[in-house]
């Protein structure tokens, strides 16, 4: 049951609350996860502790069909580890995880040197770095979702580990295009 001081309002409300180590928001009586990190509540006369009120946006969610997330490290290893992680932490949200791969063989890169900055170019020596990557796909996600995902996992990403998000979102048509695909349907 809401408190008195929440129930007189008549326009759309945001209730953000925390309790026993649990976020969320409460946005027109829909219950929706915030996060775990820093969360300062500010207390209004009347409302329970712990609770803060603000005036929720209208804007929509963007709806995402696929997120594709790059890694590279000289690590394999690590790369297992960190792809286990995440896809964990997507089950975890109620996330859709599609294709998860890697490429067969590590991009190499060789660098070869003279052992003597001024003669004997006869003796060389080759440097070689090995890169490899971890390809992850993510489906049907909302903005909100894909931010709260993609902080949790930014924020815990190993050290020498380089991430890459690719987003393709569901966007409608423009109105010009939606009246000549209509015309086209009507002939």
């Amino acid at each position: 049951m809401l408190p008195r001081c929440l129930r007189a309002f008549s326009k759309p409300l945001c209730i953000r609350f925390q309790e026993n180590g649990i976020l969320g928001t409460i946005a027109n009586r829909h219950l929706q996860f915030v996060g775990v990190n820093n969360f300062s509540s500010t207390r209004m006369s009347g409302t329970p502790q712990g609770l803060s009120l603000e005036k929720c946006s209208d804007k929509k969610d963007t709806l995402y069909k696929s997120v594709e997330i790059e890694i590279r490290s000289g690590e394999p290893a690590v790369l297992l580890s960190y792809e286990w992680f995440t896809s964990y932490a997507a089950k975890q949200l109620g996330i859709t995880i599609g294709k998860c791969w890697a490429p067969p063989k590590a991009h190499h890169n060789r660098l070869t040197l003279l052992k003597s900055i001024h003669i004997y170019k006869k003796h060389r020596v080759q440097y070689e770095i090995r890169t490899y990557f971890r390809h992850m796909t993510y489906e049907r996600l909302t903005e909100s979702t894909l931010k709260t995902f993609l902080e949790y996992i930014q924020r815990n990403v190993p050290e020498g580990v380089a991430a890459k998000v690719t987003k393709k979102s569901v966007v409608n048509l423009p109105p010009s295009l939606n009246d000549s695909v209509r015309r086209l349907s009507l002939q």
